[in-house]
């Protein structure tokens, strides 16, 4: 069989359902596949992650200061709890071993402070519960106590991973009340927990725990996902994960990374989080993959970059010599499917290094032509997050690699009801466009984009496809109240783009030169003057489309006026642009 057909079957085996992983027991009860949320299947899955879920019927095991924690953990059966004292220091790196372990018989490694003193099972956990009150260029932690209720595991080699590695067929461990950190300065840790893309690990819970680097050192991730399944991080708070530009060891950090590997990966739950990384907070993908993950759920957590970071502030903190740290995105996929991220507040991010400051990323890799080719990104649902300060909102679209590796396939997103507030090219160091669309190759397809509130400075859209490749398929623009910007649509550039001539070019002349079957209608586009498809409202100004105040500096600053023509007008019968209302009560208590 020629080699091309055996890659062409891989590729149609592996975009089928359920053929990503075999599905766990605890986890059947959950499978909803063909659910859809317009173009995108939602998750088939979830992770059980309530602690009822992971029950420990066996002995309890009290580990004190001093006490050998790994001799604990080789001798801990399945069903056992491990109870670590409070304020004690464990170091080292810890293996966590393969114990064969049940739904039935959980491992529990936590601390033996009582649950009364632990924030309530839904509620974040803060470096509070350290004893630590406030950390600096961070939203205030509004401690109501200083007493220190975590045991904490510290690393102390000089480099590497952990202090928590996983073992190759560990499973059934849940952490609570626990803080995870490093030790020696000036040196790369690159997880402080380690799941190897090698290794296969399934049924991990990460509870109401505090995973963090140093204010000044490189730490890569706080947890790389590796080849697991079934792992869920809730409650919990990661900070200082970053690389140096210029002279550091490292390039790119995470407060979370999966995506790569060999093994099968997911389902995922991230939710409720404080999520801190200078390169992306989360990313899936951008390295060596044979499968995909799929059915993760990023949901109600806040991800930040502290402004900080930001060179020249006056409160700028960055590497030990003065170099800034590495800042890209909020939010990046280049290898995932069925993703839902929902609920969310993003703040903050920047370009002036590799990337240019945008918000969002749904971009399939193949890094190089034999390090991903059947990487892809498909069935996402981006849809009531309030995401904040930035360069650039989204960025979407297939493409080669710099070395010229092409991925599978991107398409069926379904981006609606987003609040996208303070887009500013100028000051977050980028374009301040609202969304790139693009694609070389494989061709981008079923993007849809409803409901959006988003006031972009410079423009509306950038697009993007080389004219002699197939059109980007079933583009749809609906219902969203949006600035044009100063350019309204411009190009990715190059003569063979399909939008070369923009932004001379009219709006439906663009929309028609690079996209087939596509819908831009009831959208009310702000500064937008004429040219776009019939069907659309262009007015001159934020008062002229009816919102309530034109300053925009939160969410209540984009309501519309109960007389603005803009109510009930879109092609649902709802108000043009996002349901701020419901992004409201969905993020609300998220920051």
């Amino acid at each position: 069989m020629k080699l091309f057909t055996v890659l062409a079957i891989l590729l149609i085996c592996f975009s089928l359902p359920g053929l990503s992983g075999q599905t766990s027991p605890s986890s059947q009860e959950n499978s909803v596949a063909g659910q859809f949320d317009g173009p995108a299947e939602l998750p088939r899955e979830s992770v059980k992650s309530s602690l009822q879920d992971t029950p420990a019927p066996g002995k309890v095991r009290m580990v004190r200061a001093g006490d050998d924690l790994e001799e604990a953990l080789d001798q801990a059966a399945c069903g056992d709890t491990l109870k670590l004292q409070p304020g004690a220091t464990f170091t080292g790196k810890f293996i966590f071993p393969a114990k064969n372990c049940d739904d039935a018989h959980w491992i529990i490694i936590r601390t033996s402070a009582p649950d009364s003193k632990l924030p309530a099972e839904g509620k974040r956990l803060t470096p509070c519960f350290a004893g630590v009150s406030s950390l600096p260029g961070r939203p205030p932690l509004e401690c109501a106590s200083a007493e220190n209720i975590l045991a904490k595991l510290v690393f102390d080699n000089k480099g590497g991973a952990g202090p928590i590695v996983f073992a190759s067929g560990a499973n059934h461990y849940r952490f609570l009340g626990i803080e995870i950190t490093r030790k020696i300065p000036g040196f790369v840790v690159h997880n402080l927990i380690s799941m190897a893309p090698t290794a296969k690990t399934d049924h991990l819970i990460f509870d109401r725990v505090w995973v963090h680097g140093t204010a000044q050192d490189e730490t890569t991730r706080g947890l790389q996902l590796g080849g697991s399944r079934y792992v869920a991080v809730v409650d919990s708070y990661f900070n200082d994960f970053h690389c140096i530009a210029m002279t550091g060891a490292c390039t790119d950090a995470q407060a979370l990374g999966g995506g790569n590997g060999n093994n099968p990966m997911g389902p995922y739950k991230i939710e409720n989080n404080f999520l801190e990384g200078s390169g992306e907070t989360i990313i899936f993908g951008g390295g060596p993959a044979t499968l995909t993950p799929a059915d993760i759920v990023v949901r109600r957590n806040h991800m930040y970059k502290p402004l900080m970071w930001m060179k020249d502030r006056p409160d700028f903190v960055g590497g030990p010599d003065g170099h800034p740290f590495i800042v890209k995105n909020m939010f990046e996929l280049k290898n995932a499917q069925r993703v839902l991220l929902e609920d969310n507040v993003m703040e903050n991010t920047w370009g002036g290094f590799t990337q240019t400051g945008f918000a969002v990323l749904l971009t399939p890799k193949n890094q190089s032509p034999n390090v991903c080719p059947l990487c892809r990104v498909l069935d996402v649902t981006v849809r009531y997050n309030h995401i904040a300060h930035m360069a650039s909102g989204f960025q979407i679209g297939n493409g080669l690699s710099d070395t010229g590796g092409m991925s599978a396939d991107g398409g069926r997103y379904s981006i609606h009801d987003n609040l996208l507030e303070d887009i500013d090219g100028q000051a977050y160091h980028g374009f301040g466009n609202f969304a790139q669309v693009s694609a070389k190759a494989p061709p981008l397809h079923d993007v849809t984009i409803d409901h959006v509130t988003a006031f972009p400075p410079n423009a509306l859209l950038n697009v993007g496809n080389d004219a002699d490749k197939p059109k980007i398929a079933n583009f749809v623009f609906t219902n969203n109240l949006v600035g044009a910007g100063n350019r309204l649509i411009t190009s990715t550039g190059g003569k063979m783009n399909c939008a070369f001539g923009a932004p001379r070019l009219n709006p439906e002349d663009i929309f028609k030169n690079c996209f087939s079957n596509f819908k831009v209608t009831h959208n009310a586009i702000v500064g937008g003057g004429g040219g776009w498809p019939k069907g659309n409202i262009t007015v001159k100004n934020p008062a002229d489309a009816g919102l309530l105040t034109a300053t925009k500096e939160k969410i209540q600053d984009f309501q519309l006026a109960p007389n603005s023509r803009l109510k009930g007008a879109a092609t649902d019968g709802k108000d043009i642009g996002a349901d701020l209302d419901t992004i409201q009560k969905a993020t609300a208590g998220v920051r």
